[in-house]
């Protein structure tokens, strides 16, 4: 008769050791357990998920999904450091965000929920890129290149924008599209 010991499903795994790097010493634990908060760590805990001000320039964690969708502004600044800022932004159905150009800066879009059409193009008059955009896509903008995302969904297009250097000041928060062109235009965009 043939003895077979209990195999775990995954037996490669067997005889791999496990290490927990968060309680050894020389490691960083994880927050609670080095005696911090979440809070102060920028992770916004379940009942601070409307909460919305700029984080920046201190470490911060964030279901950044979750706060796009939950964001009902046209735009607000969550996180700006000297090199790097993070917006949210919710497009109204038929809205966009508006055609524009940042000569020095490279732009990331991500789409979080809703769906689209992203133009771009080396001119204001000469859009060559075209795409229907939906939930998951990332858009990548090259400093100097004329582009807009345009809803053309039935719901308020939900989205994230990287911008490196930051675009706006600290703490912006634009309610509506309207709010965002007048302070383009208070600071000469």
């Amino acid at each position: 008769m043939y003895y077979y010991p209990y195999v775990h499903p995954y037996s490669y795994y067997v005889n791999v050791p496990m290490y927990n790097y968060g309680r050894q010493p020389g490691y960083w634990g994880y927050p609670i357990e080095s005696g911090y908060t979440e809070r102060q760590f920028g992770h916004l805990p379940p009942s601070h998920n409307n909460e919305r001000k700029d984080y920046g320039s201190e470490p911060f964690v964030v279901n950044i999904e979750d706060a796009a969708e939950q964001n009902n502004t046209f735009r607000t600044a969550l996180w700006t450091g000297k090199h790097l800022q993070v917006t949210l932004m919710s497009i109204n159905v038929r809205e966009d965000i508006g055609l524009e150009v940042h000569p020095n800066i490279d732009q990331f879009l991500r789409i979080e929920d809703g769906q689209g059409v992203v133009q771009m193009g080396n001119a204001k008059d000469n859009l060559s890129f075209e795409q229907n955009v939906y939930e998951d896509d990332a858009i990548m903008v090259p400093a100097g290149t004329w582009h807009n995302v345009i809803n053309n969904g039935t719901k308020p297009l939900k989205l994230y924008s990287i911008y490196a250097p930051p675009e706006h000041p600290f703490a912006t928060v634009h309610t509506t599209k309207a709010d965002a062109m007048a302070a383009e235009e208070n600071h000469g965009h």
